[in-house]
């Protein structure tokens, strides 16, 4: 990699977390123009292949949240038009990004994960799969974390306290996406290690915990409002769960594939166990995201960690 490139900073686009996006591309291309790289930020939309071939950028940087720019889809238009690019392959975009997947491949390799069940919207029509949900809830027990399969940032998260709030909670799951993922409740703390690629190989950064000032759960807004969550990094935990939470962290970012950066999101449970809940191949760059606070506990400023994902795009095997 030359000391400055020309690179094109993915962001915003059509996914509800496009605002998110549009702070995370932003912060980038700050840091990016610091470290005196020629900018160009991209506002992705149906024009981006002719955008990206008349830019001619040596590098994608990319901030784009959610469908698209997590899920393979971006990642493989790149390679099509051969682009290098930062973070994941599409293979380990598509593992993340469908949490029913990255559960069965944990689980697989004996990663501890909470039990779950995963629900397609059309097996509830076409097959009848409304009636298994009895079975579920008894298999599961109470409470029950619905979710999307394929969204981020906390987006079309429900609970069910009891099974008269389980139609309803599927009900707002789905209203996000096609298939959604019931899973066994956690009480606990909320933990995020991020893993950051460096000469040495993927390195888990330092844990970050996420406590809500209001709410029991830590939701879309108080996750991106500041003032509506207390972030403590490094998490006051004891030194053998912090090594823990590390070590799972790495496996499961070599488990999937992930290359550049990524965040592993866990739970620490009132026994002091830990579960991976899902993993984030296009961790967010806004002030209250988790990964530069992580990084900045390592002694790696934010320009420096901009320099680093970039890097990701000229390592890829």
């Amino acid at each position: 990699m030359s000391a400055t490139n020309k690179v094109a900073v993915l962001k915003g686009g059509r996914s509800l977390e496009r605002n998110v996006s549009l702070r995370s591309g932003a912060h980038a291309e700050d840091a990016l123009g610091r470290l005196g790289h020629d900018v160009v930020g991209l506002d992705v939309g149906a024009d981006l292949i002719e955008r990206l071939r008349a830019a001619r950028p040596d590098a994608a940087l990319i901030a784009l949240h959610g469908p698209d720019g997590e899920d393979g889809t971006v990642q493989s238009l790149l390679e099509a038009i051969g682009i290098p690019y930062t973070g994941s392959g599409p293979a380990a975009c598509v593992c993340c990004t469908d949490k029913a997947l990255a559960k069965h491949l944990m689980r697989g390799v004996g990663i501890p994960t909470p039990d779950f069940h995963s629900l397609a919207e059309a097996a509830i029509k076409e097959l009848g799969a409304g009636e298994a949900l009895g079975s579920i809830a008894s298999s599961l027990g109470f409470p029950l974390v619905v979710k999307p399969a394929s969204q981020g940032s906390a987006l079309g998260v429900k609970f069910a306290q009891d099974s008269d709030g389980l139609p309803g909670a599927l009900v707002g799951a789905f209203s996000y996406g096609q298939k959604v993922v019931i899973e066994r409740y956690v009480k606990g703390r909320d933990l995020a290690v991020s893993v950051l690629d460096g000469p040495g190989g993927p390195l888990p950064l330092p844990v970050v915990e996420a406590v809500p000032r209001e709410e029991d759960f830590y939701d879309y807004e108080s996750r991106y409002e500041i003032g509506m969550t207390t972030f403590v990094c490094p998490a006051e935990l004891p030194s053998e769960t912090t090594a823990r939470a590390q070590e799972l962290a790495l496996a499961v970012y070599e488990l999937l594939g992930c290359h550049g950066v990524a965040r592993v999101d866990l739970m620490l449970d009132e026994r002091g166990e830990l579960w991976v809940l899902e993993t984030n191949v296009v961790p967010g760059m806004t002030a209250t995201s988790l990964l530069p606070q992580a990084a900045d506990a390592a002694g790696i400023g934010f320009d420096e960690l901009i320099a680093r994902v970039l890097q990701s795009a000229f390592t890829r095997s």
